[in-house]
């Protein structure tokens, strides 16, 4: 699941512990967590639009057939006019804080390691905030943010800026 971590990051769901995976308006992302998740699934919490972008956490999904209740708030910039109380168009799931890894993983590290090479966070044109993982991709990735004497984890820029620095 990607997120922008200056707008909710794994810090965000860390301080929170359980939050809906709210404002997703691509239907097959839609359909991924409406058909395909179970509670339970394992979760990579991506940080997107960041330098670098990467793994920046584990998350679990909490619940699932969650509705996404800023479809019906019109201030909301995810506001769907289209969509009823009766028959809501975005579902949702709530997803819950499992751990910020010891380090990010950096997008040109997963795209370094050619046994992630099917992932389809690294495929071109995968723009989706919601991506199945597969279970050893998943494995793999943990265990490199988790490999000793690896690169230290660099803070994102909005961190940073926030920081005073």
């Amino acid at each position: 699941m990607k997120s922008e971590p200056d707008a909710f990051g794994i810090a965000d769901l860390a301080r929170v512990k359980v939050e809906p995976w709210t404002g997703v308006r691509n239907y097959q992302a839609r359909n991924h967590m409406r058909d395909g998740m179970k509670v339970g699934d394992r979760v990579l919490f991506y940080h997107s639009s960041v330098d670098p972008p990467g793994v920046a956490g584990l998350a679990r999904v909490a619940r699932t057939g969650v509705v996404d209740a800023t479809q019906f708030e019109p201030s909301s910039k995810y506001y769907d006019p289209g969509s009823s109380r009766d028959a809501p168009r975005w579902i949702c799931v709530d997803v819950e804080f499992v751990e910020t890894l010891p380090r990010l993983v950096a997008l040109d590290e997963l795209r370094g390691n050619p046994a992630l090479a099917g992932m389809p966070v690294l495929q071109r044109g995968q723009r989706l905030s919601v991506q199945s993982v597969s279970a050893a991709h998943y494995k793999l990735v943990v265990a490199m943010a988790r490999r000793a004497g690896a690169k230290p984890r660099r803070a994102p820029a909005a961190a940073a800026r926030a920081r005073g620095k």
